[in-house]
């Protein structure tokens, strides 16, 4: 018996406690910037200025500065002061030889909005925001004005260029000019801020709160050629969100000639304004437009607090239809009274819960009971004050109720044969199209990556269908095993053209049908077994070139703004010698579809404008048996694989474990 330990290769010390590295102060955000600001791309570069600028609101909204000054200049800096209280600058309790606005500057995680002693409601709440800017800014220079003096610091890079320095007496003056540029390493030469993006945030915010005024400036050199963004202008709204909805609906036709404003002020539980309308009209691209914000700070994917909302809506119609005796009332839904409005909402809470630091979308639980109660009880009196009114809304939410339903029983009818029996609620998203024309079906893998495909479809021609891990391999599967498997069953009931001899194309329900699965070993697979399936049961769609593979990346590469993706390593090196040559990136690794955001896996997967498709298709060499290489790759007999592998292993040239 032969020593194993003998034959055992020698491995190298490569890796050991010097390759564990140790990041220290900010360059954790230098090196990984998405994980704080979500990559380094336009959106990333403007959320900087949503950084300092959320600091100046938090200073208004607890009473301390009743104005703020944005100003942007043609050297590419950015300068946000307002007249609040400072940033202290005394030396910090357990950092003594640093002042607090340095430990604030240069430190991670600290802040004065963990707790409530200086905000009761603050949009900071990590205590990493305006570090963040100065880690990924080129240079940085914060101004204090306190106790009639005016102090002075500069950091580049993330790090102090010099002590906190008194530079002047400030009699007449208060608060803090945060003036900073974004570093050109991390963002790319390219990247400027956009003053329209700016002009458009700062107008946001000013509308948020209507005790501040937002004193916009911008050198006329950089100004757009539209004239969409003025030089100089006071933003000031006294009606608040009221304000932002009528300019937003001054050109349309409303359902009620009144819109559904209000605030309430709950005390230490929190504050509520909202301002809703219902228009025919729809907006722009989309027949509805939420909006909604936490503590100032912009929740694009909704949450709790919109869930509040669109409750307490609901439950007061149907209270209202069934006081009036109106028959269809019970039928609504919040779709149904959401579908056509403008909407806005802001909620003011302690301690918000948020998820990622970029803070989509609202989590904490307690904001569903505070819009809930704040709106429910108003616009019932809304609804009783003002019967005409309340009558046109409910027949309006009733008709676009009937119209979701007929649309629903017309997309049963069309395609009863695919949803009778379906077991699983929502397993196949189905598309809106009743046509196969133009439309596709995804196969994809498991929940987690359906939950990302159905977010990053277009839901009028893509149609998605999760399928549970591996499935049945047909090529050794008795006719009994086939008929008994669910997932194989559901499958061929969503495309809707049989199996085998009842196979008939021209049921087919979908233009395309397209495997997208992980790309990996594991996709790899089931890529492969999905595609025995139809060799074998549906082999006239494989002839007709209907059966698809879809060609999702493996890598993201960041850098300067500029993302690539990589469909595999050898992609990768390519990318990085030819594109990112001698530069600093940030990569990442998909482990699997259900990791991707729905726009990564929109634009790189999905849309048909930017995706790469692969056709599944027969070959063409007559000495070439289609049949036989899947029974001998497939099939039950082992040892035919075995052979194939010993016979074919000279072509491998590069095999990447």
């Amino acid at each position: 018996m032969s020593d194993l330990s003998t034959a055992r290769k020698e491995e190298p010390e490569s890796y050991s406690a010097k390759d564990i590295e140790v990041l220290e102060g900010l360059e954790p955000v230098r090196r990984r910037p998405g994980m704080y600001i979500g990559g380094t791309d336009e959106r990333a570069l403007h959320h900087l200025f949503a950084e300092v600028l959320d600091n100046s609101m938090d200073e208004a909204v607890a009473g301390h500065a009743n104005w703020i000054e944005v100003s942007l200049s043609t050297d590419g800096y950015l300068r946000v002061t307002d007249n609040g209280r400072g940033i202290p600058i005394d030396p910090h309790p357990k950092m003594p030889d640093k002042s607090a606005l340095e430990v604030i500057m240069t430190t991670l995680h600290a802040g004065g909005k963990f707790s409530s002693k200086a905000y009761e409601t603050a949009g900071g709440l990590h205590g990493v925001g305006i570090s963040v800017v100065n880690a990924l800014s080129e240079r940085v220079e914060v101004e204090v004005a306190r106790n009639k003096k005016l102090y002075r610091q500069c950091f580049e890079r993330g790090f102090s260029k010099g002590p906190l320095e008194e530079v002047g007496s400030a009699s007449n003056r208060r608060g803090t000019s945060v003036r900073f540029k974004p570093d050109p390493l991390i963002f790319g030469e390219k990247a400027t801020f956009k003053p329209k993006r700016l002009f458009q945030m700062a107008k946001s915010k000013a509308y948020l709160q209507s005790g501040v005024e937002i004193r916009w400036k911008c050198d006329p050199a950089l100004l757009p050629p539209d004239d969409s963004v003025p030089a100089e202008m006071v933003l000031h709204y006294p009606n608040g969100l009221a304000d932002q909805l009528q300019e937003w609906t001054s050109s349309k036709s409303l359902v009620t000639d009144n819109p559904f404003t209000g605030k309430v002020d709950s005390g230490k539980s929190g504050k509520v304004e909202w301002a809703i309308c219902w228009t025919g009209q729809g907006f722009g691209e989309f027949d509805s437009q939420v909006r909604s914000f936490c503590n100032t700070i912009p929740t694009p994917e909704g949450g709790t607090h919109e869930s509040g909302l669109r409750s307490a809506l609901t439950k007061s119609l149907r209270a209202y239809g069934d006081l009036k005796g109106v028959k269809k009332i019970a039928q609504i839904t919040a779709e149904d009274v959401m579908g056509t409005s403008g909407t806005l909402l802001s909620v003011f809470i302690p301690d918000p819960e948020f998820q990622g630091q970029t803070k989509d979308k609202l989590s904490t639980a307690a904001a569903f009971r505070l819009v809930e109660n704040a709106v429910r009880d108003r616009f019932d009196h809304w609804l009783a004050a003002s019967p005409k009114e309340a009558d046109k809304l409910v027949e309006w939410v009733i008709s676009q109720s009937d119209d979701r339903l007929r649309r629903r029983k017309e997309r049963e009818v069309s395609r009863q044969s695919a949803t009778r029996k379906l077991r699983l609620p929502g397993k196949l998203a189905d598309c809106s199209s009743n046509s196969p024309e133009g439309t596709e079906i995804f196969l994809v893998e498991g929940d987690s990556a359906g939950g990302s495909a159905k977010q990053a479809r277009n839901r009028a021609t893509q149609a998605i269908l999760p399928l549970r891990g591996k499935i049945l391999n047909v090529a050794n599967a008795s006719s009994d095993k086939l008929a008994k498997n669910q997932e194989l069953s559901d499958l061929s009931l969503a495309l809707g053209c049989g199996l085998g001899k009842k196979f008939d194309l021209s049921q087919l329900r979908y233009g395309r049908v397209i495997i997208m699965t992980d790309a990996d070993v594991d996709g790899a697979h089931i890529a492969s077994l999905l595609i025995t399936f139809f060799f074998r049961q549906m082999p006239k769609l494989v002839e007709a070139g209907r059966l698809y593979l879809a060609m999702p990346p493996l890598y993201r590469i960041s850098a300067g703004g500029k993302t690539v993706y990589a469909m595999d390593d050898a992609h990768k090196a390519e990318i990085l010698e030819t594109e990112f040559k001698n530069r600093k990136i940030e990569l990442g690794r998909f482990k699997g579809l259900g990791e991707m955001m729905p726009a990564q896996l929109k634009e790189t997967t999905m849309n048909p404008d930017t995706r790469t498709l692969a056709r599944i298709t027969l070959p063409d060499d007559p000495n070439v048996s289609p049949a036989d290489l899947v029974e001998t790759l497939m099939g039950r007999k082992a040892e035919l694989r075995f052979r194939f592998i010993q016979e074919n292993a000279q072509f491998v040239e590069d095999l990447d474990i």
